[in-house]
């Protein structure tokens, strides 16, 4: 299976658990970009169940900053599917991550160090772009 555009979908921004923290200076490289395209290119890719961020971290700091309602993702469920799995960057202080460790941490009021889970996803996430107005307005 692989994703295109027509499985994007936009989701409230409250209902969205990170797991992990940001690099800012890459979150303000990637806000200054968004900035210039006015939308956002690429999804987020989010535990349907949770709503736990696994990929876009920066991605949702950046709709933090520019105070947006909804962001663009792509809906998984991330503890059933095989497609997707979880281990860690070197150098992060961990030996191994599973995806119960992702899931509880987003459930808790802490965070991993940024680049602690490395995803390896099968499909790619598409290409997308939808404009910033579209994201500021509440569904």
């Amino acid at each position: 299976m692989s994703w295109e555009a027509e499985d994007v979908t936009l989701v409230d921004m409250d209902w969205l658990r990170p797991h992990e923290e940001i690099k800012v200076r890459n979150r303000d490289k990637l806000l200054d970009m968004t900035k210039r395209w006015g939308g956002f290119t690429k999804p987020l890719l989010v535990d349907s169940v949770t709503g736990a961020i696994l990929d876009g971290h920066h991605r949702h700091s950046v709709a933090l900053s520019l105070g947006l309602k909804r962001v663009p993702v792509i809906l998984i469920d991330y503890l059933d599917d095989d497609e997707i799995t979880v281990g860690v960057w070197p150098g992060c202080g961990l030996d191994s991550i599973s995806k119960q460790d992702v899931i509880e941490m987003s459930l808790s009021e802490n965070l991993y160090s940024p680049k602690t889970s490395k995803h390896t996803i099968s499909n790619h996430l598409p290409p997308i772009h939808i404009l910033l107005e579209e994201l500021e307005r509440e569904e």
